[in-house]
């Protein structure tokens, strides 16, 4: 049996057919696709590190950092959420390098097929590794940004129209694309603003994504470590970045960043 230990970190990915996924836990990768249908168990050592500045923090905020970093981080200001609010364009942020890189940069607005139809907005440098992370099984490009403020714009009027949120119970629940994209996008590019027509994007490629996972059927129950600190189980399926077990347990590993997590399997 393998036993690791270390800090958790948000599973990398890379598409294929299906999803190639990879825990990080300190400085191991673990293969996972290997693990589905193998028993594994995790033990949280109720401790957590933050994943910005390593020190030992009592609670987590922003899926993995301390306090004092969730309040002066680049990775967690604001617009993170809400791009619509980032500042960067007017040279005002946390950091300016860091949003130079990181919101000065092209973003997408988007449709997506998660629980259902969403419209969201990533840089460009993370197609496709957003839509794997939230679950999406299929997704299209709407428009081309200069920046995530103009993104943000374009979101926001859209939201009217299309949610702006994943049911994760619903999305784990979901195999088969039940809309057309297409006419999704044209309905889309009706209501973005006339100012941001020049934005549109003219690539009407479909990216789909077939993940290691099954239909889930009956009560899912998320997994809460804080409250319970070891599980075990069978993995049989992995989705966004949620494993999945026979039991209809399963866990956000994005949730637990920086928690001190040994794995057996």
């Amino acid at each position: 049996m393998m036993n690791i230990e270390g800090n958790l970190l948000k599973m990398r990915v890379e598409l294929a057919d299906p999803v190639q996924y990879f825990l990080r836990l300190g400085q191991e990768e673990i293969y996972m696709n290997d693990l589905i249908n193998r028993h594994i168990e995790l033990n949280y050592h109720k401790k957590i590190h933050c994943i910005k500045c390593g020190r030992i923090t009592s609670k987590s905020f922003a899926q993995g950092y301390c306090y004092p970093c969730f309040r002066s981080a680049p990775e967690t200001e604001e617009c993170v959420l809400h791009p619509e609010l980032c500042l960067a364009h007017e040279g005002i942020a946390r950091d300016i390098q860091y949003a130079k890189e990181h919101c000065l940069i092209d973003h997408y607005v988007y449709l997506s097929f998660t629980s259902g139809i969403k419209v969201g907005v990533t840089r460009y440098t993370q197609i496709p590794v957003r839509w794997i992370d939230q679950g999406a099984i299929a997704a299209i490009k709407l428009a081309q940004t200069p920046n995530r403020y103009t993104a943000g714009l374009i979101e926001v009027a859209l939201k009217s129209h299309f949610s702006d949120k994943t049911n994760w119970q619903n999305m784990l629940r979901t195999n088969e694309m039940k809309a057309d994209l297409l006419q999704e996008k044209k309905k889309a590019l009706s209501n973005i603003p006339e100012n941001f027509k020049s934005l549109i994007a003219d690539d009407d490629w479909i990216t789909t994504i077939i993940y290691p996972h099954r239909n889930v059927t009956g009560k899912i129950s998320s997994i809460n470590l804080d409250k319970n600190n070891y599980y075990s189980g069978n993995l049989i399926g992995i989705k966004g970045q949620y494993l999945i077990f026979h039991d209809g347990n399963v866990i956000n590993i994005r949730k637990y960043g920086g928690y001190l997590i040994n794995l057996k399997y």
